[in-house]
């Protein structure tokens, strides 16, 4: 498996192409704000073809170049169904940092991006991605497992970070989500799982098992709360 990554645009959100090997198709993670640029620098690097672009999250530091990036190479995106209001009305679901940007901003007509589903495993290029509803970041927050080869995989968004979680405050998170998503879909998951996140470092689960405060918390929550 081939993993390329940059962090785009002022909140240096990783995106991603995943690709079965070099010189093949490949698809697109999370292409923020300034990406379409980069992102042509990197898959023109190892000559790769995107068929799709998927996202993890409908925040506009992982959708803004969504649309170009789709229109630039005739692709579709996926998008859990519960964030689609985050394409039609950006205004209402992003806090004041990201504010100076919606204006002007063009992002794809809800109807014409497919939807994720919880459970599924959609097969792209070569690469199968199971999708895994994980509330809390935002109501349509998904994460994506994939085998690496050497190890599983998960394409984590903004839901797993290494040392954190991704931020609850915005409009459509919840810490009560957050900690069922935690529990219910990121601790069963096998301790060598790398986890790519939407910004930052690459880790591991057990790394973050070990250490990070807000698994530990949600390992501690009963089954009443969150999902």
């Amino acid at each position: 498996m081939l993993i390329r990554s940059f962090p785009a645009g002022a909140f240096g959100t990783n995106c991603y192409a995943v690709a079965s090997g070099a010189r093949q198709e490949c698809v697109v993670v999370d292409p923020g704000m300034d990406a379409v640029e980069p992102l042509a620098a990197m898959l023109a690097a190892d000559g790769l073809k995107p068929v799709a672009v998927v996202l993890t999250h409908g925040h506009l530091d992982h959708t803004f170049s969504v649309l170009p990036v789709c229109e630039g190479y005739d692709i579709p995106a996926y998008l859990h169904p519960e964030d689609s209001g985050m394409l039609a009305d950006p205004a209402r679901w992003h806090g004041p940092q990201l504010a100076p940007l919606i204006t002007g901003v063009r992002l794809p007509d809800p109807a014409d991006v497919l939807p994720l589903a919880d459970g599924t495993t959609i097969s792209l290029a070569g690469v199968d991605l199971t999708v895994r509803h994980a509330p809390g970041h935002t109501r349509g927050s998904v994460v994506f497992s994939l085998d690496l080869g050497e190890a599983p995989g998960l394409l984590a968004g903004d839901v797993l970070f290494a040392g954190s979680v991704g931020r609850v405050d915005l409009p459509g998170g919840s810490w009560e989500d957050m900690l069922g998503s935690l529990r219910d879909v990121v601790l069963p998951l096998d301790d060598e799982t790398v986890v790519l996140p939407g910004h930052g470092p690459a880790t591991t689960i057990g790394r973050e098992r070990a250490t990070n405060p807000y698994l530990a918390e949600a390992a501690a929550a009963p089954k009443g709360r969150g999902l």
